[in-house]
């Protein structure tokens, strides 16, 4: 028996940061390399690649959830300290997740002529080089599904500093390859091979730090049958929310562009997806939450698990709450600012309905992740599947009587309904009582969130020009980040991000 990996906020709060960056920085790679490489290969062909990447992301839907079961099961028994197990748990997942990706080469391979022939809209010139692209990211799924097994042997070990080494150099190489590749002459068919390449390259680099955090791995190779029924049983579950959930992700677009136009599409669609990349942050902050949570419980330390769970609501709170009204109140502004007056007057309604529900969304992570860390994957699968009827009426009859402001209400409302579930389900279950969440002053943090929000409200609704009306919000944002800082962060939390900053600044300056 090895001594259980120790868990504390300051290493929860760091590897947030490094997700932080390691997500976030490569979509600015992004903003400043798209425009170059439209203009380079033109639009259909950018059209075509903009597929492909999509697919890269997709492709994770082929391991049957047997990725997050790896993570589970590998945070599990580093919690119980049982590091024998894991060489027969790690190529035995592995194992099934490469044959699921021969699968799924062979699937994407025979339906490729259908896509490009039927389906897609390709120009002529453009059929061949798309079928052979299409057909080179097929053969890449066994290695993208190994790679996010690999990942998640790493996450498990709460070793995000190796997982972000190599996930921001990788995703960052999608936007990068193909404006390097363009001075070279390359086009289509020649960046799908280098991005591929890249894939491959990822995973020899996730294996290489794997043998190295966990040595039994490289001289233990074995596939052991003890562990398929519990990575089926809880990968099943988890594949269906992977699968549903994208579904309820963007049905919407399909119910405007079939009952107004697809001018309306885009009139919703571009606030959508402008408001959700604040999901960044959550989501950095769970992925070091989900095997932190599974590691505690199988330890059986409730108190900590209870504590982790309620401080991360309450920061969620004080960084997203202050961000998304801010959103809330100046929605026309950006609008207007960002994509002209006729989105300002079309779309200010929905970006404020869709900001008010990221905000719930994105404190409902938290639950969702502590429910799969331990062991009901069923639960958030059943929410899921319980929500795709309800939400498809709810966007037929608000969509039909309030257009797109409608449809940002109906999935405000699903997200919410989501949110209560979840959070539900957790007390339900006795996981984290609600003594557990008012000990850490969550109630004072909503508290102060609704005085923020109600105070910018009030003090702006006479001030119209933008100048006089930013100032005012700076105002009041400094006093909250003061009073915050003041009455609603304890000490260990004052504790834990001091220590983030002093991180933040050794790792600036070592780079300088």
């Amino acid at each position: 028996m090895e001594r259980p990996l120790e868990i504390h906020g300051g290493l929860l709060a760091r590897n947030t940061a490094l997700n932080l960056m390691g997500q976030a920085l490569p979509l600015l790679v992004g903003l400043a390399t798209i425009p170059y490489v439209v203009r380079g290969l033109g639009t259909e062909s950018f059209g075509i690649l903009s597929i492909a990447w999509v697919l890269l992301g997709y492709f994770s839907l082929f391991d049957l959830g047997l990725g997050r079961a790896t993570t589970k099961f590998v945070a599990e028994y580093l919690g119980h300290g049982q590091i024998d197990q894991l060489p027969g748990l790690v190529w035995t997942s592995l194992g099934i997740q490469v044959l699921f990706g021969v699968a799924g080469t062979l699937l994407v391979g025979a339906l490729t002529p259908f896509l490009v022939d039927r389906v897609l809209k390709v120009p002529a010139s453009l059929v061949g080089e798309t079928k052979v692209s299409f057909l080179i990211l097929a053969a890449s799924l066994p290695i993208v599904l190994a790679t996010n097994g690999l990942r998640g042997v790493l996450e498990a070990a709460q070793r995000f500093d190796l997982v972000n080494y190599i996930r921001l150099p990788a995703n960052a190489s999608v936007f990068l390859l193909p404006a390097i590749a363009l001075p070279f002459g390359l086009r289509l068919r020649g960046i799908v091979v280098l991005l591929v390449a890249s894939r491959v390259v990822a995973t020899f680099a996730y294996l290489a730090f794997c043998f190295r955090v966990f040595p039994a791995l490289r001289h233990d190779f074995r596939f052991a049958r003890k562990f398929l029924r519990p990575l089926a049983g809880y990968g099943g579950w988890v594949m269906v929310s992977n699968v549903v959930g994208p579904f309820l992700t963007y049905i919407d677009r399909f119910f405007i562009g079939a009952l107004l136009s697809m001018a309306a599409v885009t009139y919703y669609t571009a606030p959508y997806e402008a408001i959700t990349r604040v999901w960044v942050f959550p989501a950095s902050l769970v992925t070091t939450l989900f095997p932190a949570f599974t590691a505690l419980d199988a330890r059986g330390l409730q108190a900590k698990m209870e504590d982790f769970y309620a401080r991360s609501a309450k920061c969620l709170l004080l960084f997203l709450g202050p961000m998304l009204l801010l959103v809330i109140m100046f929605a026309r502004q950006i609008l207007r600012l960002w994509l002209g007056p006729d989105f300002a007057s079309a779309s200010t309604p929905v970006l404020q309905l869709l900001a008010l529900g990221v905000l719930v969304n994105s404190l409902a992570f938290i639950p969702f992740h502590l429910l799969q860390a331990v062991g009901r994957p069923d639960l958030t699968a059943a929410f899921h599947l319980g929500e795709v009827p309800l939400y498809a009426v709810s966007l037929w009859y608000l969509l039909t009587r309030m257009g797109i402001s409608g449809v940002a209400l109906a999935w405000t409302l699903r997200v919410s309904v989501d949110a209560a579930l979840l959070f539900g389900s957790v007390a339900w279950l006795r996981l984290v009582p609600l003594r557990g969440i008012i000990k850490v002053g969550l109630r004072r943090t909503v508290v102060a969130l609704l005085a923020f929000g109600t105070a910018l409200a009030l003090l702006s609704s006479g001030v119209d020009p933008l100048l006089p009306k930013t100032l005012l919000a700076t105002v009041l944002v400094a006093v909250f980040a003061l009073a915050a800082w003041r009455y609603l962060l304890d000490t260990s939390e004052k504790r834990v991000f001091a220590s983030v900053a002093n991180w933040l600044y050794d790792a600036v300056a070592k780079v300088k």
